[in-house]
């Protein structure tokens, strides 16, 4: 924590993001605000990429845009030239408006509607990612009736699980996602779009989890699904152009973080596949939290205090579970400075209370601070991911500005909601 604290402080003292301080920001921009350092995005996409080409494996780096999608950040990607993952009709028109190229669109989800997939169809979307049969049904009578034919992989429950909360769980067999390989659901899947012309199968896909801290995981699937492609290969006469294996690389959070680098994570898949399989397919990695997840920070301004004789006492911020429900939710833990006390010795122990109608409306429990009164900017760190994308309204609160910052330049992404914005979609009665 304290090289971060280092790295990020001005000579004044003031929190500085992609060379813009903080504090100038928030009061351009209000509070809450949502500010992503640029530069870090570029950077992991790019630590990505040197990794596989240092391994020599084919290779594409899909960014799962769920973390964050907004149309900025597809521009971003553009940029880097990386795939996106999509998993709703929103996200596509999203990067769609966003102008990224819908050949490099993987379209996710374990219920697509016939609306969204003939959307994909129409916009000619890269892959999509079969997930159930009703899906496979549903597409064929799409392209059938359009005339037209689309690249697909499957999503295959590998049957292993991650070690992470048990909602971030989804390689295991019983889940919601995919299809079964232990019961032959997978098997029966490949014969069912082998069999129809205008689906052509590029691959096979799984995920097993997400906020991952070690590599014993992905090896054991990297194993996995060379197993499973060469069993479709002796018994279907397939083998897979590309084998996707998710994203879930964790990120550091707090002090008690240990997360993988990408170059330690892609040498030791790397390894594992080249021993076991001679042909090695075109890898395919989805990283979407490790991308923007420490890119970003969530500035709020202090408000009021509560101290109880005996206990901890609450400090309330313009924000809460609204802009990041992740700590109601999950029991997420962030760490977070006074962006304008930065050179100032921690003094008191506080939690940090969310201004929301909920008593489980606490981001940040026994939080270590410099002493603060009402107007200090609180500056929640490493909020890039799951933070804007699970933004709400409740209480009737305005969701918040997202803003870029690069080579010392900021720019609104994202504009503040108003009032007028919370009522448009109402009627009168």
């Amino acid at each position: 924590m304290k090289m971060i604290i280092d790295e990020l402080k001005s000579s004044n003292g003031h929190l500085m993001i992609g060379g813009v301080d903080s504090t100038v920001l928030a009061k351009k921009y209000g509070t809450p605000l949502y500010v992503f350092d640029v530069e870090k995005i570029r950077k992991q996409i790019r630590s990505f990429k040197t990794a596989f080409e240092k391994n020599q494996l084919k290779n594409q780096v899909s960014y799962a845009s769920k973390a964050f999608a907004v149309k900025a950040i597809y521009q971003v990607m553009k940029q880097e030239d990386v795939h996106v993952d999509v998993v709703s009709g929103g996200e596509l028109y999203t990067a769609l408006q966003a102008g990224f190229p819908s050949e490099k669109i993987s379209f996710h989800g374990n219920n697509k509607s016939a609306a969204e997939l003939k959307m994909a169809v129409e916009n000619h979307v890269g892959v999509i990612i079969l997930d159930n049969f009703l899906e496979i049904s549903l597409l064929s009578q799409i392209l059938k009736a359009t005339e037209q034919k689309v690249k697909v992989m499957l999503r295959l429950t590998p049957g292993i699980s991650a070690h992470t909360h048990k909602y971030d769980q989804t390689g295991q067999t019983d889940s919601k996602f995919g299809f079964d390989v232990e019961s032959g659901q997978a098997k029966q899947a490949l014969k069912l779009v082998l069999a129809d012309p205008n689906m052509e199968i590029l691959g096979i896909h799984a995920h097993i989890g997400s906020q991952i801290f070690g590599t014993q995981g992905f090896v054991l699937l990297a194993k996995k699904m060379i197993e499973i492609a060469k069993s479709f290969q002796s018994e279907l006469n397939y083998w897979p152009e590309v084998i996707n294996l998710g994203g879930g690389f964790g990120i550091s959070y707090t002090d008690d973080d240990d997360p993988i680098t990408a170059d330690t994570f892609i040498t030791q898949i790397s390894d594992e596949l080249k021993k076991v399989c001679q042909n090695v397919p075109e890898i395919w990695i989805e990283p979407g939290r490790s991308i923007v997840g420490p890119a970003g920070y969530t500035l709020y301004s202090i408000g009021s205090r509560k101290d109880i004789p005996g206990l901890t006492s609450y400090l309330s911020v313009d924000g809460g579970m609204g802009d990041n429900i992740r700590p109601a939710l999950y029991q997420a833990k962030y760490e977070a400075v006074v962006a304008n006390k930065m050179d100032q010795e921690n003094q008191e122990t506080v939690h940090i209370a969310g201004k929301y109608c909920e008593s489980g409306d606490i981001l940040i429990e026994n939080l270590v601070l410099p002493k603060t009164k009402p107007g200090d900017i609180l500056a929640v760190l490493d909020t890039g991911a799951y933070g804007y994308s699970m933004a709400m309204n409740y209480n009737r609160n305005p969701r918040a500005a997202v803003v870029f910052v690069e080579n010392g330049q900021d720019k609104l992404v994202v504009r503040r909601e108003t009032y007028a914005d919370l009522i448009k979609l109402d009627g009168d009665y």
